[in-house]
């Protein structure tokens, strides 16, 4: 990786390597990272790290002061969770858990993050405060960074600013990308239930069918996008599940279609959910049915802050030069629950590459560098990239003057 400036701690990783794939080989469920959590406790005390655990359940958050005087401070935050999937790797790290794997990398975020907190212990010539947020259950909508803001985190550890990185698929291995506003869309789902009366299917006459206007519903449903939203913005809504009747010869009470939204405004997403409550109850009266609706926001969109990502992209390439950072990077429609700290204070999330699939071991399959393939491995040789970025991020932030800000 020429090019590319790292700091003189990370020049031999090999024990986060062999972290990595050990966390890697033990993954849990959302709030139920118990070992993991234990893990990340355990190293952050070695190093002589204030730490705090039952953080929404299974969180930690590791307090870091330096020597010099400053009340300046930072978040810096690591996800912990696994997928529930079964993995279909086989080299020696793979998952003992069976149903479970890590699949999107988390086990290589929180590894950069623990290697930025054992340099930053190691060299404490910075004012203020670091705060390294281990953040339980961001998968699966759980939705940890709202239970860990709901239950004080930031009142318990001020941060004047948070930041955050997820392996991607981008281009070149420790690649950078990012920009200065929405980078990943709200994560909302939803389903429609049609209720009428079930009856054979043979005497439709006597019953209140369901099915149809679930149908029509699915179907209308393919524009509403369209009539609702401003053509120069970007949404989507995809119909992803439909269920009727359980046997081919009965007209059921009920059924259901189902799905996705995601949009890179709460505006938008207020549009969409109120043209589907409408469009469903017009068609549900139009077929003698009643619509119900359920419309959950899991997760807003992960807005960046102007400032702070201005700031984390010179970071960027005073760590891996100008061509390796792209700060203009296109919005994607996938989702992640640090808009909830995105929305809580000012900061920046941003994608590190992670390859082409290349880096995995000889003689155990091609495999992939797409997250939530069950065949995923996280790259190694971007810990010692990250964990630079992540600890020159909190040194260069913390040491800004007042007059810088």
């Amino acid at each position: 990786m020429a090019d590319m400036v790292l700091l003189d701690d990370f020049d031999e990783m090999k024990d986060f390597v062999a972290l990595r794939r050990d966390i890697h080989a033990h993954p849990e469920l959302g709030f139920e990272e118990h070992r993991t959590s234990a893990l990340v406790a355990e190293k952050l005390r070695l190093w002589g790290i204030e730490v705090h655990t039952g953080v929404a359940s299974t969180g930690v958050v590791g307090v870091l002061r330096g020597n010099l005087t400053g009340q300046r401070s930072i978040g810096l935050r690591a996800d912990l969770d696994a997928l529930p999937l079964q993995e279909e790797n086989h080299f020696p790290h793979r998952s003992v858990n069976a149903g479970r794997m890590h699949a999107c990398g988390h086990d290589g975020h929180t590894t950069m993050l623990l290697a930025a907190a054992w340099h930053l212990s190691r060299h404490r010539d910075f004012p203020g405060t670091v705060n390294f947020i281990f953040q339980p259950a961001e998968e699966m909508g759980k939705a940890g960074a709202k239970k860990m803001i709901e239950e004080g985190l930031f009142d318990r550890f001020p941060c004047d600013a948070v930041f955050a990185l997820h392996n991607f698929s981008i281009g070149q291995v420790g690649s950078f990308a990012l920009n200065h506003g929405a980078m990943m869309a709200s994560s909302n789902t939803w389903r429609v239930w049609m209720n009428g009366r079930g009856t054979h299917a043979s005497l439709p006459h006597t019953g209140v069918d369901p099915v149809a206007p679930t149908l029509v519903l699915a179907q209308q449903l393919q524009t509403l996008i369209h009539k609702v939203v401003d053509s120069r913005e970007r949404a989507l809504l995809a119909v992803t599940q439909i269920q009727g009747s359980s046997a081919p010869n009965v007209i059921p009470d009920q059924s259901w279609v189902g799905g996705t939204v995601r949009t890179f405004s709460d505006s938008v997403t207020d549009l969409i959910e109120d043209g589907l409550r409408k469009l469903a109850h017009g068609i549900a009266q139009a077929h003698g049915c009643t619509a119900e609706i359920s419309f959950v926001r899991a997760s807003p969109p992960v807005v960046n802050h102007v400032k702070e990502a201005q700031f984390a992209a010179n970071v960027m390439r005073e760590v891996v030069g100008d061509h390796k950072v792209n700060e203009n990077h296109a919005a994607v429609m996938s989702a992640e629950d640090f808009a909830h700290m995105l929305k809580a204070k000012p900061g920046c999330y941003a994608f590190i590459g992670n390859g082409e699939g290349d880096h995995r071991m000889p003689g155990h399959g091609a495999g992939t560098c797409l997250i939530h393939s069950t065949s995923y491995d996280f790259n190694d040789a971007i810990l010692p990239v990250g964990a630079t970025y992540f600890s020159t991020l909190a040194k260069r932030w913390l040491a800004q003057t007042e007059s810088s800000l």
